[in-house]
This record gives structure tokens, sequence and C-alpha cells, in this order.
């Protein structure tokens, strides 16, 4: 079975070609149902990356060619910028992004811990078989393991946490200053107790169903409100936290020039962490008004690694081996049929050989079959378990093929089919 991996990441394209192409889970899903037409298909997309992973044992599938095809038909006006963004992956070294990925190593954030679960959700929203459902799980395995087994994950900086020192950078001690969120999802949870922490003080909780918000806002002590009042929201606040999964801009400049001009400077902050982005860019042309997307967090992340490098490495080591894991089980799929074929051969000959024996010595009793089924099933399966054994230790490496073709001229494996079809 071949695995292809084609996408788009924080690491080679900026945030408003990311966005162009994000998708939500349900679209992710429908987009991996409709990929899975005689293969198998997981699309897994963030505010860092959108990434569609196609798998299948037809040897001339062009999997590469319809996953590039299927993600520039998201964005098909910007397709000409994003075609030389894209990156392409193929069995293991796809294996081990992917791996690197659910580990938080591949974030913009390294050991952040929201994106285990955002693998997990598109694994769970994907059309899988034997490949991928064996590639996601392993996956997830080492996320965990990371988290469990380096310190890679104890007290993370996550987005939340670089948005809300990013928040303290611009004001020095957030004691007095109010902050306004946007979106009711986990992020602006995050970051609310991100700012909180910082001395914030939350102001009010914005989303586009009140409903929803109110959840979030107990949470902080307010009243959720709608989007509607936004505008009106903008005179008080001093932070602009934006974490909504809208198609388009939520803050744009027709409904927040008039409230920013009337702050006449006084500075406010806007870090949008959505993809696509809540909050049109141009607004930073306003006086006073900074307006910050989730890339701009890098620098500030940049700051807060520098004790948990050597806990990255040891991370890397622990995905590098549940990759080669997962390499010598994609490996060993190339010898299973010869193994499989070589089995039910030695079961045909063990079972028409005893067959003859009883016809020759007369029926023999439930308990004198069982005896004998039982050591001529033995037989065979000590016979065949070292081939089998060394079979599989050599798909590992560049012989698995050889073995199999030797061991199926050997016992002659096939040769009664294809006399068939030649007849």
């Amino acid at each position: 079975m071949r695995l292809a991996l084609v996408g788009v990441s924080h690491r080679q394209a900026p945030v408003e070609l990311r966005e162009r192409v994000a998708v939500g889970p349900s679209d992710a899903a429908a987009l991996a149902g409709a990929l899975a037409n005689g293969c198998e298909a997981v699309v897994l997309s963030t505010c860092n990356r959108t990434e569609l992973y196609l798998a299948s044992d037809d040897a001339t599938s062009p999997l590469e060619e319809r996953a590039t095809t299927s993600l520039l038909a998201l964005a098909p006006g910007d397709a000409h910028a994003l075609a030389p963004l894209l990156y392409r992956l193929s069995d293991d070294s796809a294996a081990l992004h992917l791996f690197r990925v659910a580990a938080g190593l591949d974030s913009l954030v390294p050991g952040e811990g929201e994106i285990l679960g955002q693998v997990r959700d598109a694994f769970d929203g994907g059309s899988t078989g034997p490949l991928l459902d064996r590639l996601f799980r392993q996956a997830l395995h080492a996320g965990r393991r990371a988290r469990v087994e380096t310190a890679i994950g104890e007290n993370p900086s996550s987005v939340p946490a670089a948005a809300a020192a990013l928040a303290q950078q611009v004001f020095g001690d957030l004691g007095g200053h109010t902050v306004l969120l946007i979106g009711a999802g986990k992020m602006s949870e995050l970051t609310a107790r991100n700012l909180r922490s910082r001395g914030g003080t939350i102001g009010a909780v914005a989303n586009r169903t009140v409903e929803h918000g109110v959840e979030l806002a107990a949470l902080v002590g307010l009243t959720a409100v709608s989007l509607a009042d936004v505008p009106s929201l903008l005179a008080t606040a001093d932070v602009v936290i934006t974490s909504t999964s809208a198609p388009g801009f939520v803050v744009d400049m027709a409904a927040a020039e008039a409230p920013l001009r009337a702050r006449r400077g006084r500075p406010i902050l806007f870090v949008d962490l959505a993809v696509p982005r809540d909050v049109d860019p141009t607004l930073s042309t306003i006086d006073g008004c900074f307006v910050y997307d989730i890339d701009d967090l890098e620098a500030v992340v940049e700051t807060s690694l520098a004790g948990r490098r050597s806990e990255a490495v040891h991370a890397e080591q622990l995905v590098a081996v549940e990759a080669e894991r997962f390499r010598e089980w994609q490996a060993s799929l190339a010898v299973v049929p010869a193994i499989a074929s070589l089995r039910a051969h030695a079961e045909e000959i063990r079972s028409g050989e005893l067959a003859k024996a009883e016809g020759r010595l007369g029926r023999l009793s439930e308990s004198e079959r069982k005896l004998v089924e039982s050591v001529t099933s033995q037989i065979v399966a000590k016979l065949l378990h070292l081939p089998t054994v060394r079979m599989k230790e050599a798909a590992a490496g560049a012989d698995g093929v050889i073995y199999a073709d030797v061991v199926r001229h050997l016992f002659g494996l096939g040769e009664e089919e294809q006399s068939s079809r030649d007849r």
C-alpha cells in the first residue's frame, strides 16, 4: 500500500494564503469522503496547516495528483500562488511528518496541546482503511508518548499564552486594562485564562450566537453579547482577542473605523488567532490601532522556547522510533500475501493428506480426529514459524520482496492459478 501527503503550512505560506484553504471539521470530513473514491483519505486543517492524506493499494492510483488538485481547488483564485508552496511527502516521510505534527514538533508553538485533539478529530472525520487507520492511531500514540515521556508539554507555551504575552509586552502591566473576547470556543477560553492570570480584565465575550457564548461568559463572570455589539465595545477595550470560525472578517473597516477613530489615538491591540482571519488588517492604518495575526506571534513564541530545546530533541527521538515501527509495518505488507499463500498451501496439503489417511484407516473417532488435527496443525505451524519471521524481518530492509518471490518460486505458489488462467 502507498501513502501520499500534500499540504501547506505556516512553514511556507503566510496566513493570507493558508486561510484560503482552511476548512472546518465538517467540511474536512466531507472533503475526505469525496476523495475516498477507491482510496483512503483524511483531511487535517488547523490554523497552521491544511494537509490531505491519501492511501491506496492500487499502484496506478495518482494519489499525489488527486490531493494536489483537491487542495488547490479550495482556493482557485490563489492556486498560482499556492502551488509552489505545497509540500508533497510519501510513505516513510509522510508518516514521520504526521507523527511530528501530533507530537507538537511542527507547530508554531512546539509542544502545544491543541494539535493532538485536532489530529484526533481529523482521524474521526476521515474515510480510513487499514493503512490510514494504523497511521493515525500510531500518530496519536506518538503524540501522547511525547507529552508523557518528555517535558515538552509541561507548562506549554501555547498560542493563547503567546497572545497574552504579546498583550503584556504592549501594555506592560495588564492590570486595569480591559479585554474583549470575540468567539466562544476553546481557544477563547484558554486565552481568557492566560490574560486573567496576567492581570487583565475580561470586559465582554462576543459571539455570533449569544447562547453559545453563555458558558464561556459564565466562566469569567460576564454576560455574553452578540457580534452586533462589538463596534460599541471598541470604545472601552484595550485588547481584542478574536478566534471565530467565521468565513470572513468579523471586525472590518466599515463597522470599526468610526469607533476606533473616536479613541483619538489611544492604543488598542487586536490579536487575531483565527484562520481565516477575523480582523481586517487595514485597521492597522488607524492611529493607535495595532493588528497582529497568528503569524505575528512567532517572534513572541520564539522567546519562550529556550528552556525546551533539549525536550524537543528527546521528543524527536521518540517520534523517530514510532515512525520506524510504522515503516516496518508498512514494509511487511509486501510479504503478507506470500506468507498467506504459503500457509494456505501448507494447510491444503495437511488437510488433504489427513483425508487420505482417514480413507485408508477408516473413519476416526471424534477424539482421535481432534488429536490428529492438533498434532498436524502444530507441525505445520512450527515448520512455517521461522520462514514467516525471516520474511517479515527481511521486509523491514530492502530484501522483503526478493524473499517473497523466492518463497513463491520454491513452493510453486500461484502457479496453479496462473495455469488455469492460461488455459
